[in-house]
């Protein structure tokens, strides 16, 4: 099941002061407080602007990071979004007789599949040639545990929340949104902007 952990957030502070860089005739101080409440102020109102408006692309400028363990089926709806950078991943091609070993499946493989994989791994280790490999490969379960580290901004969060919150896979998506949840200005900036 999806584990989200070391998340990070970037550019909070300069993408709100920005968001009234169209009304400034020379730079903002990013330093002044007054700066910010009145850039606040200006952020939730431009946040309720739908995405494709232009509005609140401000919210690009908010950068979120984090580790992500997850079960291969998904990664494929993960990676359809239009901007999530996988920074680096751990590798089934290179490492999968590994994370075999170390037992990386989810709680719904079935033991009998994990002891057939767990045989392949072993084949593959005693001879890594290719055949072995592509066998492996192609038998290993869509709930093999993998991890990968992200990076993401706030706009792309907004419409990922809103179109996986009810999503049917209720552990994954459910451990994703609730991370998204618990950022900064959610209620602010993702969870009422720009949506009914």
């Amino acid at each position: 099941m999806v584990e989200i952990s070391n998340l990070q957030i970037y550019e909070l502070r300069e993408s709100i002061i920005a968001c009234r860089n169209a009304m400034r005739t020379e730079l903002p101080d990013y330093d002044n407080d007054q700066e910010y409440e009145e850039s606040l102020k200006r952020a939730i109102s431009l946040a309720k602007s739908p995405s494709n408006s232009g509005h609140p692309n401000f919210l690009t400028g908010i950068r979120v990071a984090f580790d992500i363990k997850y079960p291969n089926y998904f990664s494929p709806e993960l990676q359809r979004y239009h901007f999530i950078d996988i920074v680096t991943s751990s590798s089934k091609m290179h490492r999968l007789a590994g994370i075999v070993a170390k037992g990386s499946f989810n709680k719904y493989v079935l033991p009998e599949t994990i002891e057939l994989v767990q045989r392949l791994a072993d084949k593959f280790n005693e001879d890594p040639s290719y055949e072995n490999l592509i066998i492996l490969l192609s038998n290993c379960p869509q709930g093999i545990e993998l991890f990968m580290r992200v990076n993401t901004n706030y706009m792309q969060l907004r419409n990922l929340y809103h179109q996986r919150k009810n999503h049917r896979l209720v552990e994954d998506w459910g451990a994703f949104c609730d991370m998204v949840r618990g950022l900064p200005y959610f209620e602010e900036f993702i969870n009422k902007g720009g949506h009914e």
